[in-house]
């Protein structure tokens, strides 16, 4: 699969309707699964040139709830598009039509426990127990033929499946980033639209993101290539770093931007 890079010359007319950044976080604001300085300089880049940044990420609503506070973004998306944070210690609001928590916990659990029989060397992800939407699990030594026979499974049984760098999350069928972005777009920002979001995320269950007929500004970091052959949809354009220096690389061509248009 091709995918074309961004190179500095085009970068300009490319990020020129940017408005607002919806991101993953691990794989693409991390590197090698840490935060570093110039991702938090990057931040504050670009709360300066005025570009809001949502973090959408598959992890879980009680990691979700720090990150909204402490990070100066403008909201969260925890949990696959299951629920929304803003910042500042808001409560979290259901971006999912679940009626009774306790309930939909002990289906998933159902479901969990029914892989194991046939999988019986998964083990449940240690921020499982602050879930609230999904289930997680680890997806190390899982090769593609037993994730494709996951999400089988998960159909089977009315539920949907996903994964990532590093979690698989059974869900709603319904529960995506892309849902839940939008949604969020909706009733909190309603002054931006889908095509003035730009995208980024690096792995299968950023791919609803990658959807260029509802978001045409995609990126994807350049480990995302990784999944070449797993993405029902791919992204516009891919960085030519990986991870966080990838995201790291866009907010310098955002930047050089802002500086142009202040001139």
């Amino acid at each position: 699969m091709a995918f074309a890079t961004i190179e500095p010359e085009q970068s300009n007319n490319f990020l020129n309707n940017v408005r607002l950044i919806a991101t993953d976080m691990d794989g693409t604001l991390t590197q090698q699964g840490k935060f570093r300085a110039n991702l938090l300089q990057a931040f504050e880049d670009l709360k300066t040139a005025g570009i809001p940044v949502l973090i959408v990420t598959g992890r879980s609503a009680g990691w979700v709830n720090g990150l909204a506070n402490y990070l100066p973004v403008a909201g969260a998306i925890a949990e696959n598009g299951g629920l929304f944070y803003q910042s500042e210690g808001s409560l979290p609001v259901a971006l999912t039509p679940i009626s009774d928590l306790g309930r939909h916990r002990q289906e998933l659990s159902q479901v969990y426990q029914h892989l194991k029989t046939e999988f019986p060397q998964i083990q449940e992800s240690t921020d499982n127990r602050f879930r609230l939407t999904d289930w997680t699990f680890e997806n190390h030594q899982l090769n593609l033929s037993q994730l494709e026979r996951l999400q089988t499974m998960c159909a089977t049984m009315g539920w949907g499946f996903t994964y990532s760098s590093v979690q698989c999350h059974i869900k709603l069928v319904s529960q995506d980033k892309a849902v839940g972005l939008l949604k969020v777009l909706d009733d909190y920002f309603p002054q931006y639209a889908p095509e003035q979001v730009m995208t980024i995320g690096d792995s299968p269950n950023d791919a609803s993101l990658f959807n260029r007929e509802v978001f045409p500004l995609s990126i994807g970091v350049a480990n995302v290539l990784n999944y070449a052959d797993e993405l029902p949809h791919q992204p516009a354009y891919v960085t030519q770093a990986a991870e966080g220096e990838g995201f790291c690389e866009l907010v310098k061509y955002l930047r050089s931007r802002f500086m142009i248009d202040s001139l």
